[in-house]
């Protein structure tokens, strides 16, 4: 797994347009479009891809060929970190026979985005994904625990640090390599994430930390700094601003890749990622989706 010290003057950039950016979207991309978009994203330097997740397709539509995509990335792209999204014992299993080494599990900690996202309340898809995250472990595969809503929801305001922290220590205890904040709703301001981190780093400290924020309100970048500052060195990202969740009424795209390309190079912070070959990418989605992307682009 790629690391970075908390100290270093360099980030590491998980790209998640291929998930989350498309599960929104209309338009079904093929097979062949997704590995073309996974080999622009590697020549411009992306090294982490989470290529799709393992839900049930009447659900997601989308996500249907994510084993194809795996196996296909996979054997084209060794070099890559290939990652993807498995929510329940079936989707492990998925994950598994197409060879995935690292995966992402996530909860969420509202009970009103819980019940629409898995209809299952918070308690019970925590408990259930405790132990997806025991099983994946002993089967010998890194996992990514995320903790979706993990600064508030539309429905139930703030969420209670409490609550987030409890969730962060049963995950870390299972055996998550990592821990994924994620601000679905994308209701955080840079406070009250600088203080959300520095809580979580001190309860697991042993534990790798990344953040997936949205840009709902605006303060994506601000955000995304704030955890910078915070000793944060790994994000969640998508080019060309894609994503938000198709359960949280709306709820904006991720921070783009290339916003956040930008805000590094000019912190004097290494991402790997060179601009111009990022612009390709974007421009090939906008092509792909038929319509212009807000975020800022390279010329």
């Amino acid at each position: 797994m790629l690391t970075y010290p908390e100290t270093s003057r360099e980030v590491l950039l998980e790209e998640e347009s291929l998930r989350d950016g498309l599960q929104n979207e209309r338009r079904i991309l093929r097979l062949d479009e997704k590995v073309e978009l996974v080999h622009l994203l590697a020549a411009a330097g992306v090294r982490r891809v989470q290529v799709g997740s393992f839900v049930d397709p009447r659900r997601v539509p989308q996500m249907a060929d994510t084993d194809a995509l795996v196996r296909v990335v996979r054997a084209a792209l060794p070099q890559l970190l290939c990652t993807g999204l498995v929510l329940n014992r079936r989707g492990l299993e998925r994950a598994v026979a197409c060879g995935l080494a690292h995966i992402s599990c996530s909860v969420s900690i509202s009970d009103a985005h819980s019940r629409s996202n898995v209809r299952r309340s918070a308690a019970e898809a925590l408990e259930s994904v405790v132990g997806l995250v025991s099983t994946a472990v002993r089967q010998g595969l890194t996992v990514r625990a995320g903790v979706q809503s993990a600064f508030g929801c539309a429905e139930e305001g703030r969420a209670p640090e409490d609550s987030v922290l409890e969730a962060v220590r049963r995950l870390a205890a299972a055996g998550a390599a990592e821990i994924n904040l994620a601000d679905t709703a994308g209701m955080a301001d840079p406070d009250q994430l600088r203080q959300l981190v520095a809580r979580v780093r001190v309860l697991v400290p042993e534990v790798r930390l990344s953040l997936h924020l949205h840009d709902t309100r605006g303060l994506g970048l601000a955000n995304l700094r704030a955890g910078y500052e915070a000793g944060v060195r790994l994000f969640d990202v998508a080019a060309g601003g894609l994503g938000g969740c198709p359960f949280v009424r709306d709820a904006a795209g991720n921070v783009a890749t290339e916003a956040a390309v930008h805000l590094f190079q000019g912190l004097g912070v290494a991402t790997g990622i060179d601009p111009g070959r990022l612009h390709t990418v974007v421009a090939r989605y906008q092509e792909l989706l038929g319509r212009t992307l807000p975020a800022p682009r390279d010329r």
